[in-house]
């Protein structure tokens, strides 16, 4: 028997419970991995809340790092004793052990450990389609994106700087605008203290921005929109104040011809091939110390009920990650 999260009901942070579960042999296509660290997303409160259906009973969490322990048939993509890493589905990384695809796992360089693995990957892979595939940012790009001092956005401050693109983010306190003034961020806008909107187009003289980088859904989603250019393009990729209510297109139309988008990682990293890429585009950043990785809390897997508590009551920065 191993421990691993479980949730009978989607709903708060109690519906998590913790709890012992039989790990059988993996079968043809998967690998047996044993985490070392798992990472803790924003993703997984959608699921855990409802937000985001599944069937159930059901694990939780998308991202962990840890060893290969055991391989099924026909698996040639890792083998046992591999450091590897994983992000995106199915769910259950909330566990000691579990059974994964293993056309999922991705192995790691010497040099990043299972920590900083499980604290990246989900996050910098977002960043990395975001800035690469979603549209292509070039040097001179002023951009705005949300929730700077977060996970995503820690990365992304210094992924846009290595870049030699602008980046305004906002945070909801001043010491979260100290962090993200840290990371790179051009110029930061504590949204409880300024409105971001007349923020940026102070900050623009009046041009705004080329794109918008939108994780926190209904309460900015408007707000963003005005803060786009002509022909400027709207990424919503996420819900953190709840889902973006119906809208007319005509808006975008009355806004100067705009464009949006709803992307996720698995529309990218959709082969294998995609996936590696991704991975080693997002390593060497790493690597080259262009991109350092935040671990700002830990807890123990047992925990994470208070894990999730802290993360929606926007009390974490950085990244965090759960210690099976």
């Amino acid at each position: 028997m191993t421990k691993a999260i479980r949730m009978e009901r989607t709903g708060g942070p109690e519906v998590m419970q913790y709890v012992d579960v039989e790990v059988g042999a993996p079968g043809p296509g998967e690998a047996t991995v044993r985490n070392h660290a798992i990472g803790l997303n924003y993703l997984d409160v959608y699921f855990r809340s409802g937000l985001y259906p599944q069937p159930l009973p059901a694990g939780l969490g998308a991202e962990g790092a840890g060893v290969v322990e055991a391989v099924g048939p026909g698996v040639t993509e890792v083998v046992v004793g591999d450091r590897v890493a994983y992000a995106g589905r199915p769910n259950g990384s909330y566990a000691e052990l579990r059974n994964m695809p293993a056309e999922t796992l991705v192995r790691l360089p010497d040099a990043i450990s299972f920590e900083t693995a499980a604290a990246m990957l989900l996050q910098g892979l977002t960043v990395q389609y975001l800035f690469n595939r979603t549209i292509k940012l070039r040097r001179g790009d002023t951009i705005l994106f949300h929730a700077a001092a977060g996970g995503v956005g820690s990365i992304a401050a210094q992924w846009a700087r290595a870049l030699g693109v602008e980046m305004i983010g906002t945070v909801g306190s001043a010491e979260k605008a100290a962090l993200a003034k840290a990371h790179g961020c051009a110029h930061v806008i504590n949204y409880n203290t300024e409105n971001f909107v007349e923020r940026v187009k102070e900050i623009t003289n009046g041009k705004k921005v080329s794109v918008v980088y939108d994780s926190i859904g209904k309460d900015t989603f408007t707000g963003s929109l005005d803060c786009l250019r002509p022909l400027g393009l709207m990424v919503s990729f996420g819900n953190a104040s709840g889902p973006v209510p119906p809208f007319s297109l005509s808006e975008l139309a009355s806004r100067g011809g705009l464009f949006i988008t709803r992307p996720a990682l698995g529309n990218y990293a959709d082969t294998r091939e995609n996936l590696l890429a991704m991975a080693a585009d997002l390593f060497a950043m790493v690597e080259s110390g262009k991109v350092n990785i935040d671990i700002n809390q830990r807890y123990r897997l047992a925990d994470v009920q208070q894990a999730h508590r802290d993360l929606e009551a926007r009390k974490t920065t950085g990244s965090t990650i759960l210690l099976p």
